[in-house]
């Protein structure tokens, strides 16, 4: 029982102990004068079910007694069941059959169904997942589940901060504080509000259109930058500065200078050479072999930038996952381990892992260094991030690190920024298929246009600075 008292602070006289505890901090609002606080489990009967066993047709074959579940569940009135059981299930399972205006509530069922409700316009019966609140003849039960409405993202919030499971449980709902205005106050409270509902759901809609329209104005903008700065549309270009060209030219003369000299290897000097002829086309020269791939080049570059293939400018490493059963490459691990809830917790700059490995799951080759791009390439394609730590990831990632003889043309930042704008070509390269996924060689196979390296730089502040303004509204 709450009782407030003259100094504005309130009460809780617990009956069987007559103890008296003040509650003032779980009062959430001020009520007017004539209301009360109490607790749902002080003025209501709360009830939960169970599931008759599924396999037994003798309690769901011809069934006509209404059973509830989670899913049935529709924030309103609820006027009729997905399933119907038999009257041997009631009988067997000792279920209860709850009186029309019992209002249900979701226990469990994630983080997005605790807390769904609903108010009965007819008998029935319910499940284990689900609390009803029966009606207690002098509180209106269209009030009680104004009530819960409102309560339900408080609930939301306990479940998923307190537990793996998210849930809720009778003694929560019971425990839950109602503030109770007289009855003909409760019964204009509902009629006022069924008054406004309609107005207040256009209102929702047309806010839920206006946000979905200002989401998608950001990306579209997130989206048109990262274009104009891989295209060298974003910042001028500056003669001073050379061409990317130039510097490529001077890492092939300087490989072949160290092949010559035994302290590099000969596959070194594979890698294809991109320029553009004086018939105006795009032509690739690998060895003795020259192709025309006009066809290939996405959009036009300027004169001072050049296109090179993902498999020359970088060493792709492919994910994997150690085998979960092997303790040895778990227990006590010290090496990073990266996957998709890395970026979910802390965005697109990778500073720790959430999980690490041992290394006795590993080969030193496949921990690629800080400053590498972890590009997404099954699943939730198109995601990356750039990782500020050594690292492995799982499968769903390759990490795309510059190789060392090309991070005087290419710096880190400048692929990330390539790798955000990646999304839509790693969908045409996965193909219309149920699972998508993209092989190491059509990744590597992609064109990556490159700006002269300060040039690159001008481009990686402008983008970011512009992103980081859109992203804050």
């Amino acid at each position: 029982m709450v009782l407030p008292n003259s100094l504005s602070s309130y009460y809780e006289k617990f009956i069987a102990t007559g103890e008296v505890k003040c509650i003032d901090e779980e009062i959430p609002f001020e009520i007017p004068q004539g209301w009360e606080w109490e607790r749902i489990g002080n003025i209501f009967e709360t009830t939960s079910g169970s599931t008759p066993l599924s396999r037994n047709p003798d309690y769901y074959k011809n069934g006509n007694i209404n059973w509830v579940r989670t899913t049935d569940l529709n924030n309103g009135i609820l006027n009729k069941t997905e399933i119907q059981i038999t009257s041997k299930a009631v009988i067997d399972y000792n279920l209860s059959i709850l009186p029309q205006t019992s209002v249900c509530v979701a226990m469990y069922g994630g983080a997005g169904t605790i807390g769904k409700h609903c108010i009965l316009h007819f008998d029935t019966t319910i499940n284990q997942s689900v609390c009803a609140i029966q009606p207690n003849g002098f509180c209106n039960m269209d009030y009680i589940h104004t009530f819960i409405e409102y309560q339900r993202p408080f609930w939301m919030d306990f479940a998923a901060g307190s537990r793996k499971d998210p849930n809720i449980n009778q003694l929560i709902i019971k425990h839950c504080l109602l503030p109770i205005p007289p009855q003909e106050e409760q019964l204009r409270i509902v009629i006022k509000l069924n008054q406004l509902y309609p107005y207040i759901y256009q209102y929702g809609n047309s806010q839920n259109r206006l946000n979905q329209i200002n989401k998608e104005i950001w990306h579209s903008l997130k989206k048109s930058i990262l274009q104009e700065a891989i295209q060298g549309k974003l910042v001028p270009q500056i003669a001073e500065e050379g061409t990317a060209q130039e510097l490529l030219e001077q890492i092939q003369q300087e490989k072949q200078k160290l092949v010559k000299e035994g302290k590099l290897k000969k596959a070194a000097l594979n890698d294809s050479i991109i320029y553009k002829g004086d018939d105006n086309k795009y032509w690739e020269k690998n060895g003795k072999i020259e192709k025309d791939i006009t066809n290939e080049i996405p959009f036009e570059i300027p004169d001072s930038w050049c296109w090179i293939r993902l498999n020359n400018l970088c060493n792709i490493t492919n994910g994997f996952t150690p085998l979960r059963t092997e303790l040895k490459f778990w227990k006590n691990g010290n090496i990073n381990w990266f996957t998709v809830e890395d970026i979910r917790k802390q965005g697109e700059y990778i500073y720790e892992t959430t999980k690490k490995i041992t290394e006795l799951a590993v080969n030193k080759d496949r921990i690629v260094r800080a400053g590498s791009v972890l590009l997404c390439c099954t699943a939730s394609v198109g995601q990356c991030a750039m990782t500020m730590i050594p690292t492995t990831t799982n499968q769903q990632f390759n990490a795309l690190t510059v190789k060392e003889e090309y991070r005087c043309i290419v710096n880190d930042e400048f692929l990330f920024l390539f790798a955000k704008t990646l999304e839509p070509i790693l969908h045409d390269l996965a193909g219309k298929t149920t699972f998508e996924f993209i092989s190491v060689k059509k990744v590597g196979n992609i064109l990556i246009p490159i700006p002269p390296v300060l040039e690159q730089h001008r481009i990686c502040k402008v983008a970011n600075k512009a992103i980081a303004s859109i992203m804050s509204r």
